[in-house]
Order: C-alpha cells, then structure tokens, then sequence
C-alpha cells in the first residue's frame, strides 16, 4: 500500500503531478519541472520531505555507538547542534544508507535517514544499538519540508517568532536549532539540504504542517516536486540511494571518500573492508560527464572507455548548464576518451570533477 505524507491532499489540490516514489504518494511537479528547478536556484522554493525517516537516539553510550555505527566520526560533533554527513556501512563496506546526524546533547542524538531504506535502516539500527543499550525511537510524528534557494532563508526567517530571527538568522551551515513558527508551531530548523542552494530543512509536528507549508506560499517560496530536487542534487553533485550507491558499493568506489574518517583508535562497522579496499586500489571510480552536443545522458546507459566499460548512474538534462550531464562509474585510470552509447550511437563526453554547479553558477570547466 502506497503510504502518504501529511501534504498529500495539498500536493493534490494544487494540481500535482503525483508519482510513487519508495512506497510514498508524492509530487513529481506542479506544473513546469524546468521552472520550478530555476525557482529553487533564483529565488525559493519548498519541497515535501516528509517521507524521509527522523530516528531519534537516547542514551548514556549514544556517541559511542555512533562511532561504531558509521564510517564519519561523531567526535567532530563538539557543538549542540551540528551535524554531520556520514555512510552507515556494511561488513564489506557496502553503503547500507547515507544519512545525517544532529548532536543535540550529550545523550541524545538525531539520525535522518532515507525514506526507500526505512525498513532495513531501523533493522539495522535497532540490531546494532543493542550492546550499547541505547534507545531507538522513530518519529513519525514530525513532518519536514525543505526550503531552499538564495532567498530561502530570509522568507523562513520572516515567519518566525521575532525572539528567534537573529539567532535562527547567524545559524551555521550544517547546524540545527529549535525556534517558534507561525502560529507558535514549535520548528527543528537545520540549515541543511539536497540542492546546492542555501536554505533549511525544517521539521515541523505533522498537525501544524498544512498551516505551515501555506504560510511559506504566501511568503512566496514556490511548490515544488521531486523532478526538480532531483535535477537540482545531480547539478550539486550529490548522490541518490539507490542509483548512484548501494550496500554493494563502497564510499570510495561512490565519490565518497570525504565521509570516510579512519580516525586512530575507532573501530566502525566496514573499517577493516574499507582499509583493505584502500590499500589494494578501488578498481571503479565515480566521475561527472558532460555531454556538449544534444542529447540525453540516462541511467543505465553505458560508458565505454580505453580501460572498458562503464555506467551511467544518475543522468539527466541540466537546466542551470542548458546540456545533459551525469555520474558514472567507470574503471580507475581512464586517460582516452571516453564514449556513451545512446541507442545504438556512441557519443563524445567530457570527464569532468563534479559539482557541475555550485551557487547557482557553473563550475570552471563545465
């Protein structure tokens, strides 16, 4: 059974475009997917999130377990508040999920993880929390919408209640505080997100989630669907779960490796893997593809080099850049040139470092 978020009849009654997205009923677009991701990289715009999971962790040994739980070392958490990127790993160093973590006090912890790997994620969890006998606690009580763009903040912060502007205005990238919405709905604002725009992802209790979504359309942050947050990521050069990674691929084979801390002393679940995979080379590498000539670059799609054959993971049309690009995995030390074959047609690309797009510019190069 297809599973709704608390916006659903929202989405609906404003026209959307509506797709089955990891088991939830979401929005694809509201109409254009091209406008809505320019409105995200020129002005705002506001996505529903609320499929993804809120793992709240309770607990005396909570940061230990965090040290065992993921390849990104906690201990970089020293502020109430921050947060951190990090891979959940396998024995083999496989990415079971990609996710977030929040330090909100010495004993409490809070993951977000991705909606598609839910079930497997709290399985996972739940098994490894055991021996460190912390609390793992679901929150589907917390709906999240995401606000992004060069002017996101300032239209969130104008909602606020007035004790909050100032604070919630001089708050970090990658750090989270509570404030009070519109109407004194009680906000966990984190200045996060999946788009290479500033802005917010912001958790708000699913009763006052209607409310709050129409006071951020009044305030002029458009709707918008998972067409354009997708397109929006690959631009920024992030991954997709799923499609640019799984419990097959390790962090160094996924473009990865920054989240990977082999910190002394640290035993995380995968480590031994990762350091064995280190020491002998990763035989694949994710690259960014440029194609200059028309056409499409999609999932799938192979790439063939002077090293053999690769593929395309995530690949779409860029509206920011006007051309297709995407990520591939391909064989370590490719130095000719590299091919994709569209139906049958091998075409020319560029190998290129990505983020293709970083402030809503094209990176040099691109």
């Amino acid at each position: 059974m297809t599973e709704k978020t608390v916006l659903n009849a929202t989405h609906r009654a404003l026209g959307a475009r509506m797709v089955d997205f990891g088991g939830w009923d979401m929005p694809i677009s509201y109409g254009s997917q091209i406008e809505e991701h320019h409105a995200v990289r020129r002005d705002a715009g506001m996505f529903d999130v609320s499929h993804m999971t809120v793992v709240d962790l309770h607990g005396a040994r909570t940061r230990e377990f965090l040290r065992h739980l993921v390849a990104n070392s906690v201990d970089k958490l020293k502020v109430q508040g921050k947060a951190l990127y990090t891979c959940m790993l396998n024995e083999q160093g496989g990415v079971i999920d990609d996710l977030i973590v929040y330090f909100l006090g010495d004993e409490f912890f809070r993951l977000v993880v991705n909606a598609a790997t839910r079930a497997k994620d709290l399985a996972w969890i739940a098994q490894q929390a055991k021996a460190f006998h912390v609390e793992v606690k679901e929150r589907p009580d917390f709906a999240m919408i995401a606000v992004q763009g060069p002017s996101a903040r300032a239209k969130v912060i104008g909602l606020l209640h007035e004790v909050d502007r100032a604070r919630i205005e001089k708050l970090g990238r990658f750090a989270a505080a509570a404030a009070q919405g519109p109407h004194g709905a009680p906000l966990f604002i984190a200045r996060t997100g999946y788009t290479g725009e500033d802005g917010f992802e912001i958790m708000v209790p699913e009763e006052q989630a209607v409310t709050f979504w129409n006071e951020l359309a009044a305030a002029g942050v458009a709707p918008c669907g998972l067409g354009a947050r997708d397109t929006l990521r690959l631009e920024a050069g992030m991954n997709l779960y799923g499609q640019d990674m799984d419990d097959s691929v390790s962090p160094w084979e996924a473009g990865l490796a920054w989240t990977i801390a082999l910190d002394e002393g640290r035993d995380f679940i995968g480590r031994k893997a990762l350091e064995a995979q280190k020491a002998a080379g990763a035989m694949r590498t994710m690259v960014g593809l440029v194609l200059d000539e028309k056409g499409v670059l999609r999932h799938g799609q192979k790439v063939l080099t002077d090293r053999g054959e690769g593929e395309i993971l995530s690949g779409s049309f860029a509206p920011t850049l006007n051309k297709a690009v995407a990520f591939a995995r391909i064989p370590s030390g490719v130095s000719g040139d590299v091919r994709v074959d569209i139906r049958g047609r091998e075409v020319p690309v560029r190998v290129v470092k990505f983020p293709f797009v970083r402030d809503g510019k094209p990176c040099e190069g691109i």
